[in-house]
């Protein structure tokens, strides 16, 4: 029976390189997948996904608007699909989790979602809170904080390295805008951000 998964990580984890290899490794063995990433991509672009390694696939892109379910069905329909992967998964909407739970349940395909568990504030991504309620595998994928303990968090920095304590929950950027800290450095650099 298919699953639908969330391999969630704070940022430079490794969450897209995972995501490259399980594409790779289902290819390789002759099967065919279907890739997604958020239709905003900080490195690779609009409808890449690419990892810090310099690896890279191309992705059909989504937004709110896209339905995953219908995309995903097309795509099967015109040859069979082994697998659903999805990049930025934090960006999905709640209706897009069910979506591609559909997907693994009633299709029987298995989707595997990556992405962050929560924002630079410390809260969940509605992606992510849907995924983390109604996946049936949560695999977390480790990075390590500064001090050398598991990272958990994501700070967002300024130009000069300062926490960011406001703004909007999505805005793209990489390690010159994100931090991943362990709680306990989280806290001290945000002021625990009220």
């Amino acid at each position: 029976m298919a699953k639908l998964y969330f391999y969630y990580a704070s940022m430079n984890a490794g969450k897209s390189t995972t995501l490259l290899q399980a594409d790779f490794n289902y290819r390789e063995r002759g099967m065919r997948t279907l890739l997604f990433t958020a239709g905003v991509h900080d490195r690779g672009g609009r409808g890449v996904i690419d990892s810090r390694l310099g690896i890279q696939a191309s992705a059909t892109p989504f937004d709110a608007e896209t339905d995953l379910r219908v995309a995903t069905e097309a795509a099967h329909f015109a040859a069979p699909l082994a697998c659903v992967l999805v990049d930025e998964a934090q960006f999905l909407a709640p209706a897009q989790v069910r979506q591609l739970a559909h997907i693994a349940d009633e299709v029987g395909i298995p989707v595997l979602c990556y992405g962050l568990r929560t924002d630079f504030q410390g809260k969940l991504f509605p992606g992510s809170a849907e995924l983390l309620a109604i996946a049936d595998s949560l695999i977390e994928i480790k990075s390590v904080c500064e001090c050398g303990r598991k990272a958990t968090m994501n700070l967002r920095v300024d130009a000069a390295g300062n926490a960011v304590r406001k703004g909007a929950q999505k805005e793209i950027g990489g390690n010159e805008r994100y931090v991943a800290l362990c709680r306990r450095h989280f806290m001290q650099r945000t002021g625990g951000i009220a």
